[in-house]
This record gives C-alpha cells, structure tokens and sequence, in this order.
C-alpha cells in the first residue's frame, strides 16, 4: 500500500505537470448577434439610404483577446441584395470558409437569411471588417477589431488609453448608381468623393446641394446630430494607443494631429521598430497603432485632419476634435487644420514605407530564398469597349461557384482551369506611356499553388490610360501574412533588385501599397490550406478586374459546412 509521502508526491507532480500543459488563460467565447439593413443616416450631415449593422454606422467593434473564438450570427435584412463581410486582417487558419469573400469562400448570403461566421483570433493587433459583396462596403458596412494580447503578457511600449478610429471616404451617389456608370459604355467614373470621415463622421457644405431640390434642407442639414467632427477627448498628460485604420473605396490619406507627433508601433497587427511622424501616410486595409501624448497647451483643443494624397484632391479635409479635457468638446479650435504634405510628393510616402520594419525583439525572419516568383503588372485597359483593370493583361472576374467548393467538390466546370500568365514582357514594356493593351481578356482562373511553399509576389506599377499617369494601389492578401521585402522606382530587375531585399528585419503586413512608376515585392508562405483573394483594395479597381485568386493544399480543408453553398453549381449540395 501506497505510504502517505508517495500519494502526496505523486499528487504534487500530477499537479505540475498539468500547470505546464493548461493556458493560464482560458480562451473565450465572444458573440455577436448583428442585423444588417439599409437605413436613412447622414454622417456628413447628407441624408442618404447606407448600410447599417444593429442601426450604426460604423457597426460594433468586436473586442477580444488572443486565442479567442468569435461567433457572429448576422442576419440579411437588405430584402433586395446579397451580403458578405469579410474579416480582414484574421488568417482564418482551420475555417477558410469564415473568410467572408462572397465567389471565393462562400455563397453570398440572400435576404432574408442567416449566416453564423465563426473563428478564431489568433493574434493580438488591429484589424477590420467590411462588406465583401459588389461595392457594398462604401455604402458604410464597416467596423473595427481589437485583438488584446492574454492577460499577464506585455506589449513593448505602454500606454493610458486605448481608442480606435476608422477612416473612410464619402459619397452622396448610391454603390448601384456607381457600378452602373463603371459598367457602361461610355465610362463614367465615380470621381472624387464628397466628404472624409473621421470614425464615421464628416461635415459636408450643405450650400453646395443644389437649391432647385424642394426638399434640399431636409436633405442636407448640419445641425443633424449625426454629423460633425468626431470628438476625441484626451486627459492632458496621458499617452493614448490610436488604432488607425483605412476602410477608403478610393482614396489614399493622410492623418495628422495639430502640434501633436505621433509613434508609430503597430502595422497590421506586427509590432513596428518605433518612428516618429507629424503625419501618417495610410492606404485603403491598412491599420496602424500610434502613440500620442497629451502634451500640449490643455487651455484648448486641437485639430486632427486627414486629406487626400497621391490623387489630385477635390474633396474637403477631414476634420475631427482632439479635446483637452475639462474643454468643452465643441469648442472648436480657431487654429488652421494641418495639411500634410503636397498630395502629389511620392517621394515622403516612400520614405515613410521604407522606415517600417519590425520591432527589434519581435522579428519574423523571413525564408532566404523562394519557390516561386510572380511579376504582377498592373494595367488599365478596354475590353469590348469596356474599361478595365488587369494583371498581366487578365482582368479579374468572379465565378458563380465560389473556388473553395468548386475545388473541394472538384466542379470542374465552375471555373476557368488555364492558368493566368505568371510575369510579363518587362524587357520591352514601358510602364511610363498609354499602352494599347489590345489583347486584354478576362477570366477567372486562379493561381495553383504548392502547398508549404515559398511566393514572392512583384506587384509592378504602371501608366493608366491617361498620359503622365500612374496610381497608388493598396494591396491585400487573405489567409496570409506577407514579409515587405522591398520598394522601388521603374521596372522590376529580377537579376538586380533582389540583391537589395531587406531580409534582416522586414514588416509582416496584410495589406501594402505599390507607389506610383513603381514596384513592391513581398514573399509569404503557402501554409494556409484554402483559397484565398489577393487584390486592391480601391473597390472600383477590384471590380473592374484587379485581383487574382491563389489556391493551396485544399485538399487539406476540412468537411464544408453546407451554409457556404448554394449558388451557382453549388444549388444541389445545400444540405438543411
């Protein structure tokens, strides 16, 4: 028999050995019950039909920590159209299906119908969601995740407060008047916007609506208590985490708040070896972490201003309050707004993307070498009389199956199963003039990838169809996240330019810019067994073609739940 010194060591060591394998902290479950409709909203102070969740615009920020599985039970309440939503920045490793991407992961969800997403946060940071469904996420669905590290763990700076704010650009034209101009013949582009929101609120001239309009007052009003600057109130001698995120449909900006300079720590969920900007640069999917102090003169409030960049701006800055606490929150500050830098200065927004690089004690090294190399050239062209955007002269389109069903199913006939051209003629294209591109087609294939492997992705930037022009281009990858490997002017080198590769401390990020005559390479694993868009993130270009698809060890994917099925192909697999 076992004496009483034996029981109590071997009770002891069952002890020890079951703290080494047990969290010490229990992964939660979040959830979320969401409504999704169009409702009347004026965020800019014009009255026009948007895309709310539970009635607000931006929906809920989704709160969780590391390890955390979120549950969103959203419901389709637009009666007339489809939805998806997308959860951007969250790898979805083990649930491709959850991705969100209406043609790719799943079927889009009808009216009336209810659709469960559920995942896993698997990494502390910034992140977002929006509508994945034709142009929706400009009509205002759209709303912010903020993903804590466990408790007992630190990050490496600290902070008093934490705040996040999303930035988005504003028309008074609905997304289906939108998408029919993009789709005629002639063209008819969306323009400009009409205003900048700051965390879903603007002020728009109510002057400029025209006064022929009976009911141009109700119409346009700023004294709606739905409109005008957005407060953020600060208590002098704080530090305060500003999670800044882009949700533009077009435009590049930039953000600065008057007399304040901020810390960059944080891209896309990757700790960034600390800088210091008066101005941030930041593109359509991207999310940074800045640090502000409250250091300034408490006897008054200040400016914070975003304005367009890299396109000729027609649209108002974007104003909102950095209020000094006890200062009233309305008070608004009798100072000039910052500006930023000229629209049109290249050279300071590549700068700035060349001093991200990843935190000192936080670095991901990269693989040395790669598999696979893709050169994406980047083009505007007609097809058919119709404008488009293309890669490697392909443009872009979206399958009635969604790929992942498509693939597990092995529906052949879902899809186009010639590949797309993996690189260009770079030796004698010239990316500074209007090219012809006549022999621009479209489809949707998708690129095969093997799985494990390792991509380099060149995204080469080029002339659009208008003389002595090129744009920037936001671009994000699902299911992944990539190393920068680098930036530069003119054409591509593949002998060349892969010698300068920053593969000592590169930035993991989602989503990057490819600047204006430039290139950006990137490399990320193929370990995420699924299917998964890479495209710009600027929703006209998206929807005129410019993206791809890449494919990797789907066969690795688990059983489909049958709620991404039926559409297209897909009908007679739904099961109830």
């Amino acid at each position: 028999m076992s004496s009483p010194l034996f029981k109590f060591f071997a009770l002891f060591l069952l002890g020890f050995f079951i703290s080494l394998t047990t969290p010490t902290v229990d992964a939660k479950i979040r959830r979320y019950k969401w409504e999704v409709q169009y409702q009347f909203k004026a965020p800019d102070c014009y009255t026009k039909l948007a895309i709310a969740i539970n009635g607000k615009t931006p929906g809920p920020t989704i709160l969780a920590q590391q390890g955390d599985t979120i549950i969103v039970e959203l419901k389709n309440s637009l009666l007339t159209e489809n939805v998806a939503i997308h959860w951007h920045g969250i790898r979805q490793i083990g649930t491709p299906w959850s991705d969100g991407t209406e043609g790719v992961s799943q079927c889009p969800i009808t009216p009336g119908d209810t659709f469960v997403y559920k995942f896993v946060v698997d990494r502390p940071g910034t992140y977002l969601y929006h509508a994945h469904y034709g142009m929706q996420r400009e009509a205002g669905l759209y709303g912010s995740i903020r993903v804590s590290v466990p408790d007992g763990e630190t990050e490496p700076f600290t902070y008093d407060y934490d705040r996040s704010i999303i930035l988005t650009d504003w028309w008074h034209k609905s997304t289906y008047e939108q998408v029919t101009g993009l789709s005629s013949i002639p063209f008819q582009w969306v323009n400009e916007p009409e205003s900048l929101l700051i965390q879903g609120k603007g002020r728009f001239n109510c002057s400029l609506v025209t006064p022929s309009s009976s009911n141009s007052a109700a119409i346009c009003n700023t004294s709606n208590p739905e409109c005008g600057p957005y407060v953020l109130t600060v208590v002098p001698g704080k530090t305060y985490r500003l999670r800044i995120g882009s949700l533009t449909s077009l435009s590049a900006l930039n953000f600065g708040i008057e007399g304040h300079n901020m810390t960059v720590v944080e891209a896309d969920g990757h700790y960034v070896e600390p800088f210091v900007v008066k101005y941030l640069n930041i593109y359509s999917g991207e999310t940074y972490s800045v640090l502000v102090k409250a250091d300034q003169n408490p006897s008054r409030n200040y400016w914070a201003a975003t304005n367009v960049v890299s396109r000729r701006p027609d649209t108002p800055t974007g104003l909102a309050i950095f209020n000094y606490y006890p200062n009233h929150p309305r008070k608004l500050p009798t100072t000039t707004p910052p500006t930023g830098p000229l629209w049109n200065d290249t050279n300071v927004r590549v700068a700035q993307s060349l001093m991200i690089k990843s935190h000192k004690g936080y670095i991901h090294q990269p693989p040395l070498t790669s598999d696979r190399v893709m050169i994406l050239l980047n083009t505007q062209n007609r097809i058919n009389g119709f404008v488009r955007w293309s890669i490697n002269n392909v443009s872009f389109t979206l399958p009635h199956t969604p790929y992942l069903v498509a693939l597990k199913e092995n529906l052949t006939n879902a899809f186009d199963q010639t590949p797309p051209p993996e690189t260009y003629d770079y030796a004698n294209y010239d990316i500074y003039s209007v090219a012809p591109n006549t022999n621009a087609t479209s489809s949707n294939s998708i690129y095969r990838l093997k799985f494990n492997s390792t991509v380099d992705i060149i995204l080469q930037n080029a002339n659009t169809m208008n003389p002595n022009n090129s744009e920037t281009h936001p671009w994000h990858l699902h299911g992944h996240d990539f190393w920068v490997l680098g930036y530069g002017n003119g054409v591509f080198d593949p002998v060349n330019d892969p010698k300068k590769y920053n593969l000592v401390d590169p930035i993991m990020k989602n989503t990057v810019p490819v600047h204006p005559y430039g290139w950006t390479a990137l490399r990320f694993r193929a370990d995420n067994p699924g299917v998964w868009a890479f495209h710009c993130h600027i929703e006209a270009h998206f929807f005129l073609g410019m993206g791809v698809v890449f494919e990797e060890g789907v066969e690795k994917v688990g059983k489909l739940p049958s709620s991404i099925m039926g559409c297209g192909e897909t009908k007679g697999l739904k099961r109830p």
